[in-house]
């Protein structure tokens, strides 16, 4: 027997998350059994735990976008039985089970080793939004942006991808402008390498078509108004990364900045990305992040805490990462 949080739904459509004991016979089909060591809460999962997004695409699903840990059984060449592996993404918590279980039975082709330089838990604390985060920085690097380039703005910036994204521009010598809704934690945000944090209102409303240029570069974790005037404020030539819709979904902009600055806008996937992507990704990662990034970024919880949190997350109530422990 082993424990994992199961999100059911009844005839009346309404969802229900609890806490179960589950057999390894019930685990979905995949020809690597891994036994989890630590998983994460990110936005994805808190709407798919509290109902508030329709994420989980059949029932009853575990939900969970992240996982590490060891294989107990493999009928894959590419992983032998006590190998560490990692896996983000693939439509892990939505279509397939997930890893807010103390086991998870999965495709061999979504998992890659867990990478030198950082342990189980570190790859936990960084997760999907740091690995997005990272991801986000390399489209800005193969289009040419340097710390020369001028100020890279990060939207949502108290979230684990802006917290992340911060850190590691601020590492590779940018200068970095953080927007949060949460003025009071400035203080975090420039220890991460923030140089300055400005109020979100500045960039939440309905703007401008065309603005004044300031931002050789942004990381939007928000979307809908804030992606449009993010852009609308770029500068001639600059690069803009969409990897969020805290905001919304939509996209209230006009051509302005594409066809008459050279604006490019890059929408960064992290779920299908190729194997050769994640790895680059988490090769850097294991370069730039220091043992002290993990504590600031992030927090441990239980899979017992992982419903609560999950409603906290969503109110704004959460900065940074959030390790699941098992």
């Amino acid at each position: 027997m082993f424990r994992a949080l199961i999100i059911d739904q009844n005839e009346e459509r309404k969802q229900s998350c609890t806490l179960s004991n589950l057999e390894e016979s019930q685990l979905p089909e995949g020809d690597v059994l891994v036994q989890v060591n630590y998983s994460t809460l990110n936005y994805k999962d808190a709407l798919a735990i509290t109902g508030k997004g329709r994420i989980a695409r059949s029932y009853p699903m575990v939900p969970g976008i992240d996982l590490v840990g060891k294989v107990l059984q493999s009928d894959s060449d590419r992983f032998q039985s006590g190998d560490l592996v990692l896996l983000n993404g693939f439509g892990v918590g939505e279509m397939h089970w997930g890893g807010l279980a103390e086991k998870a039975r999965l495709k061999s082709d979504w998992l890659i080793p867990l990478p030198a330089g950082i342990d189980a838990k570190q790859s936990m604390a960084i997760g999907t939004a740091g690995y997005t985060a990272m991801l986000s920085v390399l489209a800005l690097e193969k289009q040419g942006v340097t710390p020369a380039s001028g100020e890279i703005l990060v939207t949502g910036a108290n979230g684990g991808v802006g917290s992340y994204a911060i850190r590691l521009l601020n590492r590779l010598g940018y200068k970095v402008v953080a927007s949060t809704g949460r003025m009071a934690e400035s203080d975090y945000l420039k220890s991460l390498g923030a140089d300055e944090v400005i109020d979100r209102n500045t960039l939440s409303e309905p703007g401008k078509p065309l603005q004044k240029e300031r931002w050789a570069a942004v990381v939007d974790c928000v979307g809908s108004h804030t992606l449009a005037n993010a852009c609308a404020s770029t500068k001639y030539g600059g690069v803009v990364t969409a990897c969020g819709l805290a905001q919304g979904l939509d996209f209230p902009a006009s051509v302005a900045p594409f066809i008459l600055r050279g604006v490019k806008l890059i929408g960064i996937d992290s779920v299908m990305r190729p194997l050769a992507d994640r790895i680059e990704a988490w090769q850097r990662l294991s370069e730039l992040l220091q043992a002290e990034d993990f504590d600031v970024i992030s927090k441990e919880i239980t899979l017992d805490e992982a419903a609560d949190t999950a409603s906290a997350l969503l109110d704004g109530k959460v900065r940074g990462r959030v390790i699941v422990a098992f």
